[in-house]
């Protein structure tokens, strides 16, 4: 179980979670201090190791940044819930190992306990008691997710079966 933090605002594009002006690093650390500043000034002081960040529609709109979800992860973000993500983002995050689920309906408030099944597609809400459906993710992306991301899984398996 993991914290959620909720921005309930649609199309929360890839400038808002990582300012172009910061996508010139390699240092994982950087990027983490500067991830959705301009939407929270404080998330990056609040966002704890695993914690969920959920969001409306089409979150990461805009640029194709992979560093947008790189951020994320280097931020401490465990998996983000949305109600529908845009495209690039979405392989992005899978990519990079960043578990991404939609959840059309729910009830999530900031600060409740959460946990996400991708393996059934169900996000559990354990400060409310409730469940919610997902579109449940197809296995191939799992697998990908459960390696760690493309490169790993390419790493171990050899090729994208």
């Amino acid at each position: 179980m993991t914290t959620a933090h909720v921005y309930p605002i649609d199309n929360i594009d890839t400038d808002r979670i990582i300012p172009g002006k910061y996508t010139k690093t390699l240092d994982m650390s950087a990027l983490a201090s500067h991830v959705l500043e301009d939407l929270d000034s404080e998330f990056s002081k609040k966002v704890q190791q695993g914690d969920i960040l959920v969001a409306g529609n089409n979150f990461g709109c805009g640029s194709s940044r992979e560093q947008a979800p790189i951020a994320l992860k280097a931020a401490g973000v465990s998996v983000v819930v949305a109600r529908t993500f845009a495209r690039i983002f979405y392989r992005n995050a899978i990519n990079i190992g960043l578990p991404v689920i939609e959840v059309e309906h729910h009830n999530i408030q900031s600060g409740d306990s959460i946990s996400v099944d991708l393996e059934h597609g169900v996000v559990i809400n354990h400060t409310k008691n409730e469940t919610y459906q997902a579109t449940k993710m197809p296995q191939q992306m799992i697998d990908i997710l459960n390696a760690g991301g493309l490169v790993n899984y390419l790493v171990q398996h050899g090729d994208y079966v």
